[in-house]
């Protein structure tokens, strides 16, 4: 490991300095809790940079299969629990509004991105198995968190606190599947194919019951046409996004360009589009999540096409220029490629800033201390069942390819259940034992799922080569 090569001068050095800021940082610090305006803007540098440098440590657990955003919660719950054993220096970190504000805009930019990595087009041609796979993955968690788990399990919160616990069992996290996939090389496969396409639909549909559910919580009716009022504002806000958004960004794309069509100029762009989004979606009521989700999914590379190229496309094409025809195709392909994810990789470091203090802050809200609980840790594994188990349904349904692998597919929660979650308990309906199980819940759905599916993929993968051998010796 890197850690073990470093030399340990140096680590000493670190620590030593570390420790000699520590003292001023500790009484400095609490003016923070009372104003931003009377705190120390350094303070808030130290703690960004610690946030993030201990964030991308924690990173580590990517050797082990698992993924970036598992650690980031690990080093939160770290951080928020060591006032258990006396360490009370992170605990300012909590009422830090700044950091909040940077987590929070860290989640807009994250379904931005998520949005920005879903295609309209593909989604349609997925297939109705896929949107079958979805509706099936988003309506049994639903019904199960909101009227099973939530009313025998947890009788004594609301029905608000149970529509929560539904919506957070709705989540699905495509990016960890698709990374599983990737590694054993099955992205191509049918059951890949299926699983990418339903979990973009998921994300639509678990928004979509989110703004439901947030909808209800702040007016407090409970009514069948008030959920239709608002499940039609979230559809037709989505859907007007999608295609009002469309021609808007074009026009936006040529007019930004003829100021300047350069990268800075198209990230500020792009940026400015998703978070114009974001604030539209809250001023009628929906969370700002849905508006960044819809803006990624309007912008197209052909909105930048009158835009300069990425450098290092121009460099590429410069290098080839007097190259034969099958070499000019070929690279002609793989910068297409780069140009079509190009506002992906102007928008990916920004998300590396931010999206990292979001993980760790909501790590930092779980109360280790509630799972000493036994009752609430026997919660915790009846409600991780059921969020396995109504994810694994859905496989069900997927037709004649491996309903296992389609099933468990589905079953990581990751950043969305995240966010989901920490909405809950920004509004209150959601308490801090509650929240820590869930986040738990989350944890085990993100743990568990990646080793499954590498068995299952990989035990598939035996079985078909077994199989073509046995056929090529008749």
């Amino acid at each position: 490991m890197w850690l073990a090569r470093t030399p340990s001068r140096h680590w000493i050095f670190l620590i030593g300095t570390f420790a000699l800021f520590m003292p001023s940082m500790s009484c400095s610090y609490p003016t923070v809790v009372g104003s931003i305006a009377e705190s120390n803007p350094g303070t808030h540098f130290l703690w960004i940079a610690i946030i993030l440098l201990v964030a991308k440590l924690s990173n580590l657990v990517v050797r082990y299969g698992q993924p970036p955003v598992l650690g980031e919660l690990l080093v939160g719950v770290l951080f928020g629990n060591l006032s258990l054993a006396g360490f009370h220096f992170f605990e300012p970190i909590r009422q830090d509004l700044i950091i909040r504000f940077l987590a929070e805009l860290g989640v807009v930019i994250l379904l931005f991105q998520v949005g920005l990595e879903s295609n309209v087009k593909k989604m349609l041609r997925v297939g109705p198995r896929a949107f079958l796979v979805a509706w099936i993955g988003v309506l049994v968690p639903f019904f199960l968190g909101t009227a099973i788990v939530g009313p025998f399990l947890l009788p004594s919160l609301s029905f608000h606190a149970h529509l929560f616990l539904g919506a957070i069992l709705t989540a699905t996290s495509v990016g960890i599947t698709a990374r599983v996939f990737q590694d054993v090389g099955q992205l191509q496969t049918p059951e890949a194919q299926i699983v990418l396409g339903a979990a973009v639909i998921d994300d639509v549909l678990g928004l979509t019951i989110l703004a439901v559910v947030k909808a209800i919580v702040e007016s407090g009716k409970v009514s069948f046409i008030e959920i239709g009022l608002i499940t039609a504002k979230a559809v037709l806000f989505v859907s007007s996004a999608i295609i009002i958004g469309q021609t808007l960004a074009v026009t936006l794309g040529q007019l930004f360009s003829k100021i300047n069509p350069g990268i800075g100029m198209k990230f500020i762009l792009a940026v400015s589009f998703g978070l114009f989004f974001a604030y539209l979606a809250e001023s009628i009521g929906l969370a700002p999540i849905v508006g960044a989700f819809a803006a990624g999914l309007v912008l197209e590379p052909v909105h930048f096409s009158h835009f300069d190229a990425p450098t290092i496309v121009e460099d590429i094409e410069e290098s080839v220029k007097d190259a034969g025809p099958e070499l000019k195709k070929a690279v002609s392909n793989v910068l297409d490629s780069l140009s079509r994810s190009h506002i992906q990789d102007l928008i990916r470091p920004l998300s590396y800033f931010l999206v990292p203090i979001f993980f760790v802050l909501t790590g930092m809200e779980v109360r280790l201390e509630t799972l000493c609980n036994r009752p609430i840790l026997l919660l915790t594994l009846a409600v991780a069942a059921v969020a396995f188990g109504g994810k694994i349904v859905a496989g069900l349904v997927a037709g004649r390819v491996n309903k296992a692998i389609i099933g468990w597919g589905m079953v990581p929660r990751g950043e969305v259940g995240l966010i989901f979650a920490a909405m809950g308990k920004s509004m209150g309906v959601v308490s801090d034992e509650i929240f820590s199980m869930i986040v738990m819940v989350i944890m085990l759905t993100t743990i568990v799922p990646p080793p499954i599916l590498s068995f299952l993929l990989q035990r598939k993968n035996r079985l078909n080569s077994q199989s073509r051998n046995f056929l090529s010796s008749i």
